[in-house]
This record gives C-alpha cells, sequence and structure tokens, in this order.
C-alpha cells in the first residue's frame, strides 16, 4: 500500500469515528496522532502546527519555515503555511468555524488551545484519543511487523548483556546507560527512548534515573531499555545478578517469572486488559509479595513507548486483534532490591505473541 492509500484508509477510519462520537472536527498538534495520519512529525516549538479533519477535508496549517520537511500527499490533505507575521490560530479557528464538537489532541500545547477558545466560544471540546485511540491501539501487519523487529534489536542489546559483555562491576549506571543506548543505535534504532539502568537499591525504584553511582558485586542490576526503529518503538526489562544471588532474590525471580507468564497467557482476544492484570498480580498476591509490586502491569506500545491500551484494573476494554502492549510485574523492596521482567506481546486471533525472546533467567555475572 503506498504512503498515500495508507494515509487516506486512516482518515476514512477516523471520520467514520467521528460520526459515532458526533464530533465534528478532530484538531492535532504535536505528538503522534498527526504522523499516525499524514506522516508528519511536527517540531515542538512555539509556532502552532495543526491538523485540522472534517467530514469532507483534511488541512495540514504549518509554519511557512517548517513547510519543506513536510511530504505533502495532495490527494489526502491540504497544505496551508502561514508566515511570521500571520495569526495562525486565526487561520485554524477559520477551518473550525462550523464545528460544534471539536476533539483536541492530548498533546497540543495549552497555550494554542487557550487561544483558540476566544475565537470558537460556545464549542463543545473532547479529547482526541476518543476519536484516534481504538485506531492507533489496534495495530495492522505492517505495523506487528515494526514491532517484531524492533523488538529483535532490543533482543541483541539484550543477550549482549546476559553475556556480559557489557561492562557492570565498577561502572557507574549513567555509564552502562549510556553504553546500552549506543548499542540500541547500533543494533538499528533511529533514537533510545530511555535505558534506565539501576543497581542494588536503586533497583526499588521503578523508574530510577541511572546516575553516578558505581555497580557492585553481589548486587542486582535491572535495565530497562527501548527506542524508536522505523517509527516503532522497543521496550524490555532483564535483570542480571552480580554473583551468586541470595534465596529471597532467587525465590521472588521464580515467582516474577511465573507472574509474568500469566499475564502474557492472558492477553487473549476477548479478554479484558483489566485480566491481564489480574493475573500477574495474582501469583505476585498468592507468593507473598502483593505489596512490593506498585504499577500497573502493562501499557500499549506502537509508535510511542506508552499508548493505548493500559493493562490496569478497572480497564475493562477487550483485547482486540493487534492490540500490542507490555507485560511488566516487578516486585520492588524499598532500601534492598528491585526487579522487573518485561516483554511486548501482541495479541492475535491465535494467541498472545511475543515480540521479545531473550531467555527470562535471573543470569548470573
Amino acid at each position: 500500500m503506498t504512503s498515500a492509500a495508507l494515509y487516506s484508509q486512516r482518515l476514512s477510519r477516523v471520520r467514520a469515528a467521528m460520526r459515532e462520537r458526533s464530533v465534528d472536527a478532530l484538531l492535532v498538534s504535536v505528538g503522534h496522532d498527526l504522523p499516525y495520519l499524514i506522516g508528519y512529525h511536527a517540531m515542538p516549538l512555539e509556532r502552532l502546527t495543526a491538523l485540522v479533519v472534517t467530514a469532507s477535508n483534511a488541512t495540514l496549517v504549518v509554519p511557512r519555515l517548517e513547510a519543506p520537511r513536510v511530504e505533502h500527499h495532495a490527494s489526502v490533505f491540504d497544505l496551508v503555511s502561514w508566515d511570521e507575521t500571520h495569526d495562525p490560530i486565526a487561520v485554524t479557528a477559520k477551518l473550525l468555524r462550523d464545528a460544534k464538537c471539536i476533539a483536541v489532541g492530548d498533546q497540543m500545547w495549552a497555550r494554542f488551545l487557550v487561544d483558540l477558545l476566544a475565537h470558537l466560544p460556545g464549542r463543545t471540546y473532547v479529547r482526541s484519543v476518543e476519536v484516534v485511540g481504538a485506531l492507533r491501539a489496534t495495530k495492522d501487519d505492517a505495523e506487528i511487523a515494526a514491532l517484531a523487529a524492533a523488538g529483535a534489536a532490543a533482543d541483541r542489546v539484550a543477550a549482549q548483556l546476559q553475556r556480559g559483555e557489557i561492562a557492570l562491576a565498577g561502572r557507574t549506571e549513567a555509564a552502562v546507560s549510556a553504553d546500552i543506548s549506543a548499542r540500541l543505535l547500533a543494533e538499528g534504532h533511529d533514537v533510545v527512548n530511555f535505558a534506565i539502568v539501576a543497581a542494588g537499591e536503586n533497583a526499588s525504584s521503578p523508574h530510577h534515573h541511572p546516575g553516578r553511582r558505581e555497580i557492585q558485586r553481589g548486587e542486582i542490576v535491572l535495565c530497562d531499555f527501548g527506542g524508536t526503529m522505523n517509527g516503532y518503538c522497543s521496550d524490555i526489562t532483564r535483570c542480571v545478578f552480580l554473583g551468586e544471588p541470595p534465596a529471597d532474590v532467587q525465590r521472588a525471580w521464580a515467582d516474577l517469572r511465573r507472574a509474568q507468564e500469566a499475564g502474557v497467557q492472558a492477553g487473549v482476544v476477548g479478554g479484558t486488559c483489566e485480566s491481564v492484570d489480574t493475573a500477574a498480580r495474582s501469583v505476585l498476591e498468592d507468593a507473598g509479595w502483593g505489596e512490593y509490586f506498585i504499577h500497573r502491569t502493562g501499557h500499549g506500545i506502537g509508535m510511542e513507548a506508552h499508548e493505548e491500551p493500559y493493562m490496569v484494573h478497572g480497564n475493562l476494554l477487550p483485547i482486540a486483534h493487534g492490540h500490542a502492549f507490555s507485560v511488566e510485574p516487578g516486585i520492588y523492596v524499598p532500601g534492598q532490591w528491585g526487579m522487573r521482567l518485561e516483554d511486548i506481546v501482541v495479541a492475535t486471533v491465535d494467541g498472545p505473541q511475543r515480540m521479545n525472546h531473550t531467555p527470562r533467567d535471573l543470569v548470573v555475572l
């Protein structure tokens, strides 16, 4: 399928979703709804870029100096560029003048929306996720292939970690994070989104920022990393132990592996997002670790590292073919140690398919 045909198809699906929800116009700016719909990534500038989608037209409003970056598919959307002395809010408001209900992009800057409100009084505003979220959450075959390729590249770095090719003891967490980042790029990623390296007691903080602390023998090292490759994201977590793990750590890892497997197997078409969280969480609760599992079991992934759907208690959204999400239960004992095991999973009619295949053992180095 050509790019123009792909984006036309996506806009048609968006318009159908708009009709279902009585939304007259969609307004998106920075963020990933824009490249999903027309292929253009807007820079996060003080200059407004906005795509306005109505029942009959799609128009991209873009600063003139940014217009050369746009791959313009004339059959898909109109292009309106504005000069430094123009008022882009007024231009955008004119395109929205007949809309009573407007779906606004989740990442649109508040400064632009606040200015727009003065031009369009009496309108109703909803979030764009109500229109675009379900479409982006359901990946097609090409998107699943892109996720698999990104996952395989991240796997290669995880395998290097497990083989001991990434030096750990005596290095700072920050140095190891930089090393992992360089390896992600070497394996084909275009951008590194994050590379968490947390040693010992620091691993009990799920989103620890790697710093100057030196990694020592006799402690666990948690590595959670991912990036963007050809527009789609990877995300994987593996842990290694420098030396022989104590009995409580070994027991915890065995329980964590069972919890993660239960979460993966619950990710079936027709199940609910909540059921994935429940399956993983129940294993840890039954094993006595419930109070130490302090976050949801997973998040959707695609063009963004975190997007719909979320695997969390209370989310009764049915899992559909093409839903891609992480399964990443963790155990975090404050001031002592922490561990997490994460793979990306795609729900298919043939069952859950992992995008990561690196061994899930607590590797001893």
